[in-house]
């Protein structure tokens, strides 16, 4: 059986707390580097970090849906109608959860389960590469997780590392064969954001290959295919109630979600508006260093996938990583979010994952200590200019 023919049977000790516990504290570390820093810079200027985590962007929709519920909507001067029903609705639900049970605001709770999501999403990283690639590359790839330029967003009231965790949960349970782990696991990603149809995705064709694999070689462990069957009616369950409500609720039938994004300038185009936004860079001198920046960095992804594919990731990683990847650049609106749309493909990392475990553990550190730094200064920059939209 090939890597690409999953999943198998797990060869590797299960994802204990203490064999991903020195992956999990170097997460930490990295972002309570980042969190000083925010804070630190923050101060010199005049604003609150805290404020900046929790209580502007999305984080503000979010804290509001928790707070009243679906329905508020902003009619801008153009015409434009930004509904909170763009957001899915997993993250202001814990939200209200936790709030309800604490002295917490909403936002507080936002941000309490954003760090223990971030933490969730960091041990699902690891356990994906641990399989993989073993306990090193494991490390090495929640590590260059972390200290990815825009990862102070998994610090934020954002949906990004509550995505990021179930994902990451979701593609190990199939890697390991724990289908209906899987199947409900990616139902909840299908809650939390629209991207969570990646997830769906993998469980899908990592099944339909299993099924095609079994009728050409029988097994007869029935009680596998019928989980398998089970999972995939399962996995879209999540996503497709939310967005079959949302139809209903605006009148906008079963593509009344579509709508609502169109109010924000959002869809997917496959990419023709992302690509005209590129070459607008290229128009004046001070901007064309920005287009080559965007040329460079769609490169390095487009790379990276070719890696993944010519190193026989497995199947589920392959279809995830290059669907978040597609959605992501796909998309027509919002192109300063592309990075953190890009947040959660952490697969494509892998190749750089096991370049690194291969180092010597001092120069792999040194290497991440470095990046530790400048991604902490980034966001701190990021946050307290123009930040994530």
């Amino acid at each position: 059986m090939t890597d690409l023919e999953t999943p198998v049977a797990p060869a590797r000790p299960g994802p204990s707390w203490r064999r991903a516990a020195p992956a999990l504290l170097g997460y930490a570390a990295v972002r309570a580097l980042g969190l000083v820093v925010l804070a630190v810079w923050s101060a010199a200027g005049g604003k609150s970090a805290h404020q900046l985590l929790s209580a502007r962007w999305d984080s503000l929709w979010y804290t509001r849906i928790a707070e009243l519920g679906y329905g508020y909507e902003v009619r801008l001067p153009n015409g434009d109608v930004h509904s909170n029903l763009a957001f899915f609705p997993l993250l202001p639900w814990l939200e209200r959860a936790v709030s309800a049970v604490s002295p917490l605001s909403y936002a507080d709770a936002g941000l309490l389960v954003s760090a223990v999501a971030s933490l969730a999403a960091a041990w699902g990283i690891f356990a994906v590469a641990d399989h993989v690639h073993g306990p090193r590359a494991g490390i090495c790839a929640v590590l260059l997780w972390a200290v990815l330029p825009v990862g102070v967003v998994q610090s934020m009231t954002y949906s990004e590392s509550l995505f990021t965790a179930l994902a990451a949960w979701s593609l190990y349970a199939v890697l390991t064969g724990r289908w209906l782990t899987a199947g409900l696991l990616a139902s909840l990603a299908g809650l939390t954001r629209p991207v969570g149809a990646a997830v769906v995705a993998a469980v899908w064709v990592t099944a339909a290959a299993s099924f095609v694999r079994e009728r050409s070689a029988p097994t007869g462990d029935g009680a596998s295919g019928w989980r398998r069957a089970l999972a995939v009616l399962i996995a879209p369950l999540g996503a497709a109630g939310y967005v079959l409500w949302v139809g209903r609720r605006t009148g906008g039938g079963p593509l009344g979600y579509l709508d609502v994004q169109a109010g924000w300038r959002n869809g997917f185009d496959g990419g023709h508006a992302f690509a005209r936004f590129v070459a607008d860079r290229f128009t004046s001198f001070p901007s064309v260093l920005a287009g080559l920046a965007l040329v460079a960095g769609v490169g390095l992804l487009g790379r990276l996938y070719v890696v993944c594919v010519r190193r026989r990731q497995p199947l589920p990683l392959l279809v995830y990583a290059g669907a978040v990847t597609v959605l992501a650049l796909g998309a027509s609106g919002y192109f300063g979010s592309k990075p953190r749309l890009l947040l959660p493909a952490f697969p494509l990392l892998l190749p750089l994952a096991t370049a690194l475990s291969r180092l010597r553990t001092s120069r792999s550190a040194w290497v991440l200590g470095c990046a530790a730094v400048a991604s902490a200064a980034y966001g701190a920059l990021w946050l307290n200019g123009s930040g994530p939209p």
